[in-house]
């Protein structure tokens, strides 16, 4: 599964949305609803799904899908 696909499960399964709720654009926490438990989880689901570690001032910035998904192509180079 393509890194789009993994983060879309990820995110629809912790904050439990429907699938036409997600966009890759919205903001986690503005648009979605993430707590921030729920933002935790999902760095740490991340981390677990793609074997890296993502450091507290990285997963800061990330605010959106498409935020994650540039994060992660850009440090697994894929």
């Amino acid at each position: 599964m393509e890194i789009e696909g993994k983060i879309k499960k990820i995110v629809l399964d912790i904050l439990d949305l429907s699938e036409s709720e997600l966009d890759f654009d919205k903001m986690l926490r503005a648009d979605l609803g993430a707590t921030s438990v729920d933002l935790v989880e999902i760095v740490a689901e991340i981390e677990n799904q793609f074997d890296i570690d993502i450091a507290d001032e990285d997963a800061e910035k990330l605010m959106t899908m498409n935020d994650i998904v540039a994060y992660l192509k850009e440090k697994t180079s894929g």
